[in-house]
């Protein structure tokens, strides 16, 4: 009989080796549902984390989808390791998005070096004051920020379908819900010529980077993980619970803004209610998978963002739903936080009670 047995101190071993066994564990379920849906398993596996990167065109386009979700999990991580527990980083993103279109649209025929800047930092600035709110009411009106942020999440996405089928709708996009397309002034420049990857990747690897040098040489980064691991010796230090829940969700903000701002202004060029396929959601799972590390984060983004490459070229090459995507991300998260008790937990065999108290005669006699 098998039962999980507390350890006397946690295994950094699985720790590390726990995302690699979910990630073992999610392609082996791949391989099965692929099985029961009659496709070849072997091919399906192949077209999800193969093929997509099997050129130059398609690594371009994994760090095109490895910048938003770096830039937001990099925020996510400041949160996090001061457990605090923000769902929002989608709804930083979007008021980000939101945020740099209405003012690039205001500069279309601009051409001005401050246009991009201005643009950008109206972005990081949209992402800032949406944190704030969810701050605001967790420090002053001690309210969940998990509710909250995943309230805010919804209030975003219909601020934004609001922007994209009223004020900011291209008057000429014969009715199609999106904004004028943005000037050349306010567009990212490329960072490999002939692909779509612009800098944004930079701006992830850059965060990913600051958030590991805050955490391993700042006082503030000393006091976030203080107060992460034990509130009350944070107390007893006298950190600011208030002022380090600001900070860490103001960073988270400023992250998923600039995520946002960088999408609208790199591959899509404008506003478009499909400006995020989940971004903000699938940074969760980066920051988990990467266990909170800049490195770690790097990697797990990588992984992630080939999901979603994964699940388009599934589409267009053996005819399967886009919720495939979905799926993949969803038992990878699973895996993860099952092979998470193993950190705590070791596996041990035990016979059954009953087995256990069976006397052989020997004993009996012993006993007696």
């Amino acid at each position: 009989m098998l039962q999980l047995e507390r350890r006397p101190v946690d295994s950094s071993l699985m720790r590390w080796a726990s995302p690699v066994l979910a990630l073992v564990l999610t392609v082996i379920t791949g391989f099965i549902l692929f099985l029961a849906m009659g496709k070849d398993p072997v091919e399906g596996l192949r077209f999800f984390f193969i093929t997509p990167i099997s050129d130059l065109i398609g690594l371009a386009e994994l760090g095109l989808k490895m910048a938003p979700l770096l830039l937001c999990a990099a925020g996510l991580t400041v949160c996090y390791r001061a457990r605090i527990w923000n769902i929002g980083a989608e709804g930083h993103f979007l008021m980000g998005a939101l945020g740099a279109s209405a003012v690039a649209v205001q500069f279309v025929d601009a051409d001005a070096f401050w246009v991009l800047p201005l643009v950008l930092l109206t972005g990081v600035l949209a992402g800032v004051l949406w944190a704030a709110i969810a701050a605001g009411l967790k420090t002053h009106l001690h309210c969940n920020e998990i509710l909250t942020t995943i309230m805010l999440n919804y209030i975003a996405l219909n601020f934004l379908l609001y922007a994209v089928h009223g004020p900011l709708k291209d008057p000429y996009g014969f009715g199609f819900p999106q904004s004028v397309m943005f000037g050349d002034s306010a567009l990212l420049p490329a960072l490999i010529p002939g692909t779509r990857l612009h800098i944004g990747l930079a701006f992830g690897l850059l965060a990913a980077v600051a958030v590991w040098v805050m955490f391993a040489r700042s006082f503030i980064g000393f006091q976030l993980n203080v107060i992460g691991q034990d509130h009350r010796a944070a107390d007893f230090a006298g950190f600011s619970a208030r002022r380090l829940t600001w900070f860490a969700f103001l960073v988270g903000g400023a992250t998923a803004g600039l995520a946002g701002a960088s999408e609208v202004t790199g591959p899509i060029g404008q506003l478009v209610p499909q400006v995020s396929p989940g971004y903000g959601y699938t940074a969760i799972i980066v920051v988990f998978l990467g266990r909170m590390h800049a490195l770690g984060i790097i990697a797990a983004s990588a992984l992630l963002a080939l999901t979603f490459l994964g699940g388009e070229m599934l589409q267009i090459a053996m005819n399967m739903p886009k919720a495939v995507t979905g799926l993949f991300q969803g038992l990878l998260l699973f895996y993860l936080l099952t092979c998470d008790a193993l950190i705590h937990y070791r596996v041990r065999f035990k016979r059954r009670a009953r087995e256990a108290n069976v006397m052989t005669p020997t004993t009996a006699a012993r006993e007696a």
